[in-house]
């Protein structure tokens, strides 16, 4: 009896001290407002002009403020998953800052210049340090040379990643994958030397959209086969068995059920290959060699493209018209890459399981 009511007398300090000893839900806010305050009063008081470097005083302040009060209140265990919550908030905060301030300055920068003449007009006959000229040399060279580094990247790499998954046993298949794996990591500049030695001065082609195509092509390739092969490594081998076992030979499985099964990733895969080759500089620079008037044949003669054109604009110095032409073009190329994003997810929603397709 006496045991009983001990466990019961003690029953409610139990409960108290599970649930007592916490931080309110509006601590980590509370603490967040405190530390930029505290951190534009040392910054103001040091005499620090760079709001950045108040910025990361009150990031820092934020994690030392968010352990000790946990600490005090908590304890150090649940401070310990306080400070890396801290930490995780202020990595957060630090990658998304910069990429919000450089979205809004290239749009606040590049609407003073973009309009329909801006769209529709080449720099023919424009005096690079006057007004006027435009980028639609520059937009029919991008996507024409895209297109091109699509058609040759898109099938080589499709075909490598069903090798890969389907087929690739033995030493080839590791000497392909190691290869892969390495050719993810080139600099593009590298695709540039290698494409301008074999196919401009080796063979002696000339200046041309189609030079920098397969450049690009080369940087694209890598990223067709790794999201193609996780992708293929996601189709059920149920599906391959039940295939096999009604007789379907194996190139028509593939064609037939993995592949269309896999389509949606593959797909995504692809569009946002695309999208990473669309702002390379260096290998459009060395090849394609850049022109001021159209040239819709990408095949002869130098052209533009939209990465070049920004580099050669914003390369003039003192020229406020160069400047402003080049973040227009900016600003059109992050909405290309932009939209080339939200079809490459809008792919993949609408071809996923849960759309029953």
């Amino acid at each position: 009896m006496s045991t009983a009511t001990t466990i019961a007398d003690s029953a409610p300090q139990l409960r108290r001290s599970l649930t007592t000893a916490r931080l309110p839900k509006w601590a980590p806010a509370g603490v967040a407002l405190l530390s930029i305050g505290l951190g534009c009063a040392v910054g103001a008081g040091a005499g620090l002009s760079s709001h950045l470097q108040w910025g990361m005083i009150a990031a820092a302040l934020f994690v030392v403020l968010s352990y000790a009060l946990s600490a005090r209140v908590e304890g150090r265990r649940q401070a310990k998953d306080r400070l890396a919550t801290a930490v995780v908030w202020v990595a957060f905060i630090l990658a998304v800052v910069p990429l919000v301030a450089l979205t809004f300055y290239t749009v606040q920068q590049g609407l003073e210049v973009l309009d329909g003449n801006f769209l529709t007009h080449s720099m023919k006959n424009v005096i690079s340090s006057g007004p006027g000229g435009g980028i639609y040399h520059a937009l029919i060279g991008t996507l024409e040379q895209v297109l091109l580094a699509t058609l040759i990247a898109a099938p080589i790499g499709l075909l490598t990643a069903v090798y890969l998954v389907e087929y690739g046993r033995g030493r080839l298949a590791k000497w392909v994958t190691f290869f892969v794996d390495v050719m993810t990591g080139v600099p593009s500049i590298v695709a540039g030397l290698f494409i301008l030695s074999l196919w401009n001065i080796l063979l002696g082609f000339d200046y041309s959209g189609f030079s920098g195509s397969l450049a690009l092509a080369i940087l694209m390739m890598p990223v067709v086969v790794r999201s193609t092969e996780e992708m293929l490594k996601l189709v059920p081998n149920e599906l391959r068995e039940a295939s096999y076992a009604l007789g379907v030979p194996k190139w028509k499985t593939i064609l037939r059920i993995v592949l269309p099964t896999a389509i949606g990733g593959i797909t995504t895969g692809v569009m946002l290959a695309v999208a990473r080759i669309t702002g390379e500089t260096a290998p459009v620079m060395m090849l394609v060699f850049g022109a001021d008037a159209i040239n819709g044949d990408p095949f002869n003669g130098p052209q533009q493209s939209l990465p070049l054109y920004i580099w050669q604009q914003y390369s003039m110095v003192n020229n406020d018209f160069g400047y402003a032409r080049a973040w227009g073009a900016a600003l059109v190329l992050i909405f290309f890459v932009m939209g080339l994003n939200l079809i490459a997810r809008g792919i993949a929603r609408w071809r996923s399981p849960k759309g029953g397709r």
